[in-house]
């Protein structure tokens, strides 16, 4: 068939494969075939991933950073959740090391105010009461950093200390240009691939201008303490100590909550204590804490439990930062066409809460390597990047939205407390089932699965806004002092069991966890609608009962509930009602 009688679309296909053919003897004209900009954990987890799915591929990665760092680096995300876990101890074998060098994480754990925060005991807790199955781990940074850098080099990858003062992209042949500052030294390096791993330097979309603001407005500072500052030990009251059958609360994640902010202490596994302050600063000015001093003072007047723990080790504080504005987006992370890609805080940031900055990039770094590997053995991936930068940024979009205005809940114990059971539960049964399986990789063959997704967004971001509405109504003291979000929750354990290992059949598990998490927010509805219907001489709460019963969504959710509740209850303790709130004495 002649090229003349060919579609355009046609001729623009045949084009590609040609290009794409012709790729696997041409990349070798180039220095590289992989440029990483940025030498951080996102860098050189890529690098190494890279290196392992395909070992041939001639890996560069650039950074200003002389390995080895301090351990206790000064570096947000300390954390690992399911996802970011499963990351680094499978995808990049650092199991021996995750195991020996850093601290088993007993999941998150908050404590809500209560008055003036000067007696743990009265706050609200929320957190498990043992270990959920699925390991997930608190790290040093730098420690980790290490041994990335370590792991990296012994690969065979090439390091190039300096820093990157210009990237022209399709330079030569079609190929990227790197050129890298190291004192006065310039050296220009051509690659196939540029990969945007730089963090907050952004070098990628500053140059394409693809940086997209957010209307999250959220602002950070934290420091490290050169000891352990254990909460567990800040009563020793029987009752709050029995609430665990094991492990200790100082291992968990903790959030101190109040109005507008909450306060991570992260025990190090370098010994030291990581503190940070995150608030919106519609409730808390971000000057009221953005310096040390500044920090302390408000801590004094918000958790003076922790202020006086740090007046004992006032010496001990070692560093300090803040973030303004920390969470950001981006137009575009993929692109197959122009060869490059975004990673980590190059990209998209999100927020702190949760731990999603790891996931993030353990799902972002996952597709780049598919899409490189594919690339570089003559396989045509520009259909392939805009599928995946299309579910990449469509999962960061719903996962903005369980952050976006979502702060000033957390000055509503009874709503908040409800809202994060929901927001794991949702992120085991979909996010983590869908990663363990390998599926945001494998959406790109088969297309069909993007309206299951979109399904599951639109319930995520309808249960998002309920949790808005219902906290406008709410100014009730919560019933119960601690609620144990794991063991004793039937939906918990099957939806955290069922993400451990891949499915033998993911359709059936997919189905079955999006009808379990459709009857969960059909529960949610149903409990809240029944308890704010008894506040009938309310008119407020009254119309928004109306608005409720009459959402054909809300109605629909309530059903599958209903229906589900007679042949397999769901545990209805993860729904935290009120009574009137208390007026101080």
């Amino acid at each position: 068939m002649e090229a003349a009688g060919l579609s355009q679309q046609t001729r623009e296909a045949l084009a590609r494969r040609i290009r794409a053919r012709l790729a696997v003897a041409e990349h070798h004209k180039a220095d590289h075939d992989v440029a990483i900009v940025g030498d951080g954990v996102a860098a050189l987890a890529l690098a190494l991933e890279i290196r392992r799915a395909r070992p041939a591929t001639r890996i560069l990665v650039v950074g200003p950073t002389s390995h080895p760092v301090a351990e206790i680096t000064h570096t947000v995300g300390e954390s690992t959740v399911e996802v970011s876990a499963h990351y680094l101890r499978e995808c990049l074998g650092l199991g021996d090391h995750l195991a020996s060098q850093h601290i088993r994480k007993m999941g998150l754990r908050m404590f809500f105010s209560h008055r003036d925060n000067d007696d743990i005991t009265r706050r609200m807790e929320l957190g498990s009461s043992s270990f959920a199955p699925q390991v997930t781990y608190q790290i040093d940074r730098g420690r980790l950093e290490n041994e990335l850098a370590r792991r990296v080099d012994a690969a065979g990858v090439q390091f190039a200390c300096g820093r990157v003062r210009s990237v022209e992209l399709g330079g030569p042949e079609g190929l990227h240009v790197v050129t890298v500052q190291d004192g006065e030294a310039l050296t220009r390096s051509t690659t196939r691939w540029v990969i945007d791993a730089s963090g907050r330097n952004r070098v990628l979309p500053r140059q394409l201008d693809l940086q997209e603001v957010n209307a999250h407005d959220c602002n950070a500072a934290w420091f490290r303490v050169a000891t352990e500052i254990d909460v567990g030990r800040w009563s020793e009251d029987p009752a709050w100590q029995a609430r665990l059958r094991e492990g200790d609360r100082a291992m968990s994640t903790n959030h101190l909550m109040g109005d507008g902010y909450w306060v991570w202490l992260i025990r190090l596994p370098s010994g030291a204590t990581s503190v940070g302050i995150v608030a919106d600063p519609a409730f808390q000015p971000f000057d009221g804490f953005n310096t040390v001093d500044k920090a302390r003072a408000w801590l004094r007047e918000h958790e003076p439990q922790l202020a006086d723990v740090l007046a004992e080790h006032e010496d001990k504080i070692l560093d300090f930062r803040v973030m303004k504005k920390y969470s950001h987006g981006a137009v575009k992370v993929f692109d197959g066409e122009h060869r490059w890609c975004l990673t980590g805080d190059a990209g998209i940031f999100l927020d702190p809460l949760y731990s999603s900055g790891l996931d993030l990039v353990a799902i972002g770094n996952g597709l780049i390597t598919d899409m490189v590997s594919r690339d570089l053995n003559g396989e045509d991936v520009v259909a392939r990047a805009q599928i995946s930068d299309t579910v990449f940024r469509s999962l960061s979009q719903m996962w903005l939205v369980i952050y976006q205005g979502q702060y000033a809940l957390m000055g509503a114990p009874a709503v908040m407390a409800t809202k994060i059971v929901w927001d794991i539960a949702f992120y085991w049964g979909f996010i983590g089932l869908l990663y363990i399986n390998g599926r945001f990789v494998g959406i790109a063959d088969d297309p069909t699965f993007v309206p299951h997704l979109d399904g599951l967004i639109a319930l995520s971001n309808r249960v998002q806004r309920f949790f808005q509405e219902w906290a406008a109504l709410d100014d009730g003291a919560p019933s119960v002092p601690f609620v144990d979000l794991y063991a004793p929750l039937n939906f918990m354990v099957a939806l955290h069991v069922s993400m451990m290992e891949p499915s033998r059949d993911f359709t059936e598990q997919f189905d079955a966890n999006a009808a379990l998490l459709r009857r969960l927010a059909g529960q949610l509805a149903e409990t809240v609608i029944v308890e704010k219907s008894l506040d009938f001489d309310d008119d407020n709460v009254m119309r928004q009962v109306q608005e409720w019963q009459q959402d054909p969504l809300l109605r629909e959710l309530r059903s599958a509930y209903r229906r589900g509740q007679e042949g397999d209850p769901l545990s209805a303790g993860w729904i935290v009602t009120t009574s009137p709130k208390l007026q101080p004495t």
